[in-house]
């Protein structure tokens, strides 16, 4: 896999070279052996190349450009100025602390001006995003950022309610948990009773 992430995304110091898969899969055999296993018996042989193929799958989002995918905008709206949500995005992510799963949802909205973009894209911009190693602040931030810097409208909403595993399986071991995280750009953030209509559309109404 070829990745397509800006140096600015990049944590200090990662000099940008991929390891191998021969290398991937051989430090999941040490894990294992670290964790007090044998990788060679019959059930964990073929673990490091399983491993792998589903870490392929869950950071492919290192392999795609979310501002890229933003591009496309119609401007045949008949003038449509109001509110564009899309409501319960399933986010599948990786605590970057413990890469263990952050499964939650999102809540996107926004305020054209003058174009719109499919509503596919709005979700494949979250999914690229939590396709990466994430803590939920960043991960909100970035989702709002890319879609105000890429659609430029009056005002953008991001919502995300997420159960991490980092808190419920290990240390505190705290079931039922749900963190929040919002990020409120333009009108969204200036605008109380567009922020209230919002919260209210995604159902979280505010005091």
């Amino acid at each position: 896999m070829n990745m397509i992430v800006k140096q600015s995304d990049l944590a200090a110091g990662n000099d940008g070279e991929r390891p191998s898969r021969d290398a991937a899969e051989q430090a999941v055999r040490t894990l294992i052996r670290w964790a007090g296993d044998d990788p060679d018996r019959e059930g964990l042989v073929g673990t490091p190349d399983r491993v792998a193929r589903s870490y392929e799958e869950f950071f492919a989002g290192y392999n795609e450009d979310p501002r890229e995918i933003l591009q496309r905008t119609f401007e045949e709206i008949e003038g449509y100025d109001e509110m564009v949500i899309l409501r319960d995005i399933r986010i599948e992510s990786h605590c970057e602390h413990h890469m263990v799963p952050i499964i939650g949802r999102a809540h996107v909205a926004y305020l054209p001006d003058k174009r719109v973009v499919g509503i596919s894209k709005l979700a494949r911009v979250v999914e690229i995003y939590a396709r990466r190693l994430q803590i939920q602040e960043k991960m909100t931030a970035q989702i709002a950022n890319t879609v105000e810097e890429v659609l430029r409208p009056r005002g953008v909403a991001v919502v995300i309610e997420a159960a991490h595993q980092c808190m419920t399986t290990r240390g505190v071991h705290k079931a039922g948990v749900t963190m929040v995280t919002s990020r409120m750009l333009g009108a969204f953030r200036d605008g109380g009773e567009t922020r209230r209509e919002f919260l209210s559309m995604i159902g979280r109404p505010s005091a």
